[in-house]
């Protein structure tokens, strides 16, 4: 029997039609453009529904609401199939992957993000692989978390991150190994994935406040002051280095100490592709530290605030949320022990 595998087409470029204005969604296009793929009647590649999302979407667009109905619709249809493929704009891909990973705990079988940098209905096109090998991975392969598959390879969902606007390679994961290569042949690499869960339970994201703040060279704090207030919920500063700041005679230690005030999380992450953010290793971090800021180690900015709204979500106290943000809880993150 053929397995078989829920297709939400969520919007992005590996569905869109040409126009007179570009390239553009366009309702029902996707199920016309699938029908001609003589490869899905394979017997090799699973059975497969299409629920086509309304109205598509651009992934700029996609925010918290999105996030939820996506998890709420493969928490309905979960027992129905064997895996699931979310057709996904580029750019906020590695956000809605990292989202998943927090609201869908105890997975069993495989849930993956895929789309494109050139459209289906282009001759030259990487959307045909990815989709087709996404189906197979999907069908067939006991992958149970949320991934991420661009390029010939398969990510951790919270691991991901995109690296080029242009490339057809558009996705990486930095600080974690790929979770399976398509090459010649499909490689899967079981010593990185997770253990399967037992039952599947849905935590719905709320609507909180959360900001995220690039330190560069010449910053001026205090431009930031009016954003910390109490209905901050949660910052994500993308620092230098190891978690490092510039001099800022006292303004950072301002806002710091007004988010900490307010019950604000701080959450520090670097700047660097490759690496961790550890609060304390050199002096210019200690503003962070003395703030009760959380280092976020080497989660990509992406996973720091998906998990923000997971944790916020919960209603925990500040502790538990401060606690829970340095601990590994997805597979999001490593931890080091400094020397």
């Amino acid at each position: 029997m053929r397995k078989k595998v829920c297709l939400l087409h969520t919007g992005g470029t590996i569905g869109m039609a040409r126009t007179e204005y570009g390239y553009a969604p366009k309702r029902g296009f996707m199920q016309s453009i699938l029908s001609e793929m003589g490869e899905l009647k394979s017997e090799e590649v699973p059975e497969f529904d299409l629920i086509e999302y309304d109205p598509l979407l651009d992934s700029s667009n996609i925010s918290v609401r999105e996030w939820v109905k996506i998890a709420k619709d493969i928490k309905e249809k979960y027992d129905l199939y064997d895996g699931f493929v979310i057709l996904h704009g580029t750019d906020t891909m590695a956000y809605t992957a990292s989202a998943l990973s927090f609201m869908l705990e105890g997975l069993a079988k495989p849930v993956i993000l895929t789309g494109s940098q050139i459209p289906l209905c282009e001759i030259r096109n990487d959307a045909r692989d990815n989709l087709i090998t996404a189906l197979m991975i999907a069908g067939h392969y006991h992958v149970p978390e949320v991934c991420l598959f661009f390029g010939n390879e398969l990510y951790r969902g919270n691991r991901a991150t995109k690296i080029s606007a242009d490339d057809l390679i558009a996705f990486g994961s930095p600080n974690y190994p790929p979770l399976l290569e398509a090459g010649v042949r499909i490689t899967i690499n079981n010593n990185v994935l997770k253990e399967a869960g037992d039952e599947l339970i849905l935590s719905e994201f709320k609507e909180n406040q959360i900001a995220v703040l690039k330190i560069f060279p010449g910053i001026q704090f205090e431009i930031f002051e009016n954003i910390m207030t109490e209905k901050l919920k949660g910052i994500v500063f993308e620092a230098f280095g190891a978690g490092n700041i510039p001099e800022s005679h006292g303004s950072l230690e301002r806002i710091l100490k007004k988010a900490e005030s307010n019950g604000t999380v701080i959450v520090v992450c670097t700047q660097c592709l490759r690496g961790s953010a550890m609060i304390g290793q050199y002096a210019t971090s200690m503003s962070f530290a003395n703030a009760g800021a959380v280092g976020g180690y080497d989660m990509t900015v992406e996973a720091a605030v998906a998990k923000l709204y997971y944790l916020l979500s919960k209603d925990y106290d500040l502790d538990q949320v401060k606690r829970l943000m340095a601990t590994n809880l997805r597979g999001e993150m490593s931890l080091y022990k400094m020397s």
